[in-house]
């Protein structure tokens, strides 16, 4: 019987692999040929290079990053992306680091290490140069790092390393990933330190320096992968890129717990509100948390159409049903809004 399953098996591997042939036709001259070692070895070298273009453009996407940040503008953040030169240096260090070549580790460290100077600095002098101390919502969102954005730099630099490997690939895509990785972090760091503001630049330091090892990490994973250097002589590399991103994953757990907490909260918050305003007609605008003390802070923003059907008695049993619900003292304020319907019929002339 076994025997007979096998068969079986055997028989329906064959006619898939027969119809993936006849299917698919003669692709094999389409394939995508990776470079060479000494191709590569070449362009990182020529892509580490300090050179006045490599600083001339990262400041400028320095600039453009802090205009869009203290503006809270999310396209013009997105637009100094495009224009910074990050990625070379970067995917150099992790192919030096596959490789074990020491001279391209500090030609690229060095770069890179002046390259962070020149865009903080330059965020200081436009934070300075404007006047602007607002914190916007895209400062703030860059300032508490969670294990989400340490996914996204690993992701980043594979797909940097990977891209450099594959001629049809073009670098713009992976590098402008890499870019949203490490501008916007630098271009905080910068606002952080002109403002005085101790845990805005702080934060977005532990946010860049995860960033910038995360890639580095996973670009030597795909560089291995892809039989670029070997084991032996990337061991080293590894170690130490290993070991900064578990050091810097106690921070960004925390921080994600943190998260996990709050939209927990949120939705436990949602959830006494509808039971509570059953009767109400209302739309909840915002909910916002916050702890002090142990004792949560809530702010719930609603819009109901007749005021008059909300009542203190409604949010005083909106908080009993949270401090039942949470195990802990919750401070609620509700603030109300007013929804005003107009209509204009079909057939009235002005």
């Amino acid at each position: 019987m076994r025997f007979k399953t096998l068969r079986k098996l055997v028989k329906f591997n064959h006619a898939l692999q027969a119809f993936w042939f006849h299917s698919s036709g003669e692709w094999r001259w389409l394939d995508t040929k990776r470079l060479s070692v000494t191709s590569l070895n070449r362009l990182l070298w020529q892509e580490s290079v300090p050179s006045l273009a490599f600083f001339t453009m990262l400041v400028l996407s320095g600039i453009i990053a802090t205009a869009g940040l203290l503006s809270g503008s999310t396209a013009t953040v997105i637009g100094a992306m495009i224009v910074a030169p990050l990625m070379g240096p970067i995917i150099g260090i992790s192919y030096a680091f596959s490789v074990g070549n020491r001279r391209l580790i500090r030609r690229s460290f060095l770069t890179i290490v002046f390259g962070t100077i020149a865009t903080i600095v330059s965020a200081i002098l436009i934070c300075k140069l404007t006047g602007l101390q607002t914190l916007t919502p895209e400062i703030f969102a860059r300032t508490e790092p969670t294990l989400l954005d340490l996914l996204v730099a690993i992701a980043a630099g594979a797909a940097g390393a990977y891209a450099k490997l594959t001629p049809r690939i073009s670098n713009a895509f992976p590098g402008v990933a890499i870019s949203v990785a490490l501008v916007p972090p630098l271009s905080i760091i910068g606002i952080g330190l002109a403002l005085g503001n101790t845990s805005v630049w702080i934060g977005a330091a532990t946010l860049w320096i995860a960033n910038l090892t995360g890639i580095i990490l996973s670009g030597v994973l795909i560089f291995l992968w892809q039989g670029y250097g070997s084991l032996q002589r990337a061991k080293g590399g590894l170690i130490l890129s290993l070991g900064v991103v578990i050091l810097i994953c106690i921070p960004l757990g925390i921080s994600f717990e943190r998260l996990l907490s709050k939209s927990k909260n949120r939705q436990i918050v949602r959830y006494a509100v509808e039971t509570q305003l059953a009767m109400v007609s209302y739309d909840v605008r915002s909910i916002k948390l916050s702890e002090r003390d142990q004792v949560l802070l809530v702010e719930v923003e609603v819009s109901v159409k007749d005021q008059q059907q909300m009542t203190a008695a409604n949010v005083q049993s909106i908080q009993f049903k949270l401090q039942e619900l949470l195990d802990q003292p919750v401070f609620l304020r509700v603030k109300v809004f007013d929804i005003q319907e107009f209509s204009a019929p079909v057939g009235i002339e002005l």
